[in-house]
């Protein structure tokens, strides 16, 4: 289970802070990652930061500024310094601008974890008690589950439901992702702000762009009028851009710059406009692979992860499975059958036994189809042939083409009852050719 602790990283050097985040999340910590000083105070604006990991030098605003501007909007919020370039002036210069600790660079993994866990413990125990005792249902939204992997997620969602924190969600084709998207900013303070769902990889290539940030009268053949796009719908609330593996890299370089500045320009214009709009991306893709295939930016890929949430596959929650079917038999027991439909410990037996490479969509698939041709109790008899028991035969062992042809023969010959004039007639052969095969 994560920890309760939310560390915020700041490095202008992306390898350093996959490297951090990595590390971190090995230690069972909640990260935020920011490439700039800017994007720090964007994160400290509207989250409960517990610990700022930050380096000394980046461009324009460097971590020292960052150090004294926490110190006293944070006074209670411990700070490690990062650096590369030790020395002595630095390393007074920090602790005397509030820094907490201070770590040289290259460090182990102990060293981190030692460094981070001695500045923690320099919060007040008030401050630490506060945020202990959270309990959370096993319903969230139109999830559901009881899982330590279900808990995980919904503990990432509480952490960043009443921010504006970009978040990338990350899973197999049919976790609910978009489930994931809508909780959060369902759940949140911004509930009441507009939420917009764009599946990127349903729009055309071409259309990508004017979809997502609008056009202006005459940017294209047959733009007619001036028309606002998804960002522009989606302000003061969440944008969330399903498949965003799918976008193209011109498209990419676009978001990349609604994240920077915090503006969009419509297609043919040449004025941005100012927008406040959460992103949440999801994706079935390795965006890390397609990184290296040159496929996506890289630059995008760390702005999209200030918070990542890895959406676990149904085989890693085999206990949510009994919550699931059960969520799904009350849903489509009244949609189909207008009353409640239940299930026999044998079928709940073995749906929990398959391995759902499809996933809660499956799931939800097959219980739809069942609830259709039962009548009033799912068994096993309704359930389809790929979810019941199979038996795995091992493969026969290769055989020389003699060793197959004589078994072929005498099969042939069984089944003709020794007739060898029909068996050659089946075989193609006359029966001289038989009898000589025969000897």
């Amino acid at each position: 289970m994560l920890k309760k602790e939310n560390i915020l990283l700041v490095d202008d050097d992306i390898q350093i802070l996959e490297l951090l985040h990595r590390h971190l999340s090995g230690m069972h910590y909640h990260t935020y990652s920011a490439v700039s000083v800017k994007e720090a105070l964007y994160i400290l604006k509207d989250t409960e930061i517990d610990l700022l990991i930050t380096d000394i030098n980046m461009p324009e605003i460097n971590g020292i500024q960052l150090i004294k501007y926490t110190a006293e909007h944070f006074p209670d919020m411990p700070k490690l310094v990062v650096t590369g370039f030790p020395s002595i002036d630095d390393a007074m210069s920090v602790i005397k601008s509030g820094a907490t600790e201070y770590l040289t660079k290259p460090f182990t993994k102990a060293e981190l974890e030692d460094a981070v866990e001695k500045a923690l413990k320099s919060v007040s125990p008030k401050k630490k008690s506060s945020k202990s005792g959270q309990q959370h249902p096993t319903a969230y939204g139109e999830m559901i589950g009881a899982s330590e992997a279900f808990e995980d997620v919904v503990e990432i969602i509480e952490r960043v439901k009443d921010n504006h924190a970009t978040v990338l969600i990350q899973g197999e084709s049919g976790t609910g992702k978009e489930l994931v998207a809508r909780a959060i900013h369902y759940s949140g303070t911004f509930s009441r702000a507009p939420f917009i769902a764009v599946n990127c990889g349903a729009i055309p290539e071409n259309l990508l762009e004017a979809e997502l940030f609008g056009y202006t009268k005459g940017a294209f053949t047959g733009a007619n009028e001036t028309r606002n796009g998804f960002f522009q719908a989606a302000n003061n609330g969440t944008i969330f851009l399903d498949e965003i593996g799918n976008a193209s890299l011109a498209v990419q370089g676009k978001l990349l710059r609604v994240l920077q500045e915090k503006e969009v320009m419509k297609v043919g214009s040449q004025k941005p406009e100012k927008l406040n709009v959460r992103i949440i991306a999801a994706t079935n893709s390795n965006l890390e692979e397609m990184i290296e295939g040159k496929h996506f930016r890289e630059d995008l890929y760390y702005r999209l992860t200030v918070v990542s949430i890895k959406v676990p596959p149904l085989r890693e929650r085999i206990s949510d499975i009994p919550l699931l079917v059960n969520k799904f038999l009350q849903k489509y027991g009244v949609e189909y059958r207008d009353r409640l439909v239940s299930i026999t410990p044998e079928a709940l037996e073995v749906l929990q036994r398959y391995s759902w490479p499809g996933n809660i969509r499956e799931l939800e698939n097959i219980i739809q189809r069942a609830i259709i041709m039962c009548d009033g109790q799912v068994s096993v008899k309704h359930l389809p042939e790929q979810v019941k028991f199979k038996i795995d035969f091992p493969e026969e062992s290769l055989k020389p083409l003699k060793q197959v042809e004589k078994e072929y023969i005498q099969k042939v010959l069984a089944s003709t009852g020794n007739n060898k004039s029909k068996a050659a007639s089946i075989l193609g052969i006359d029966r001289k050719t038989l009898r000589e095969k025969l000897k």
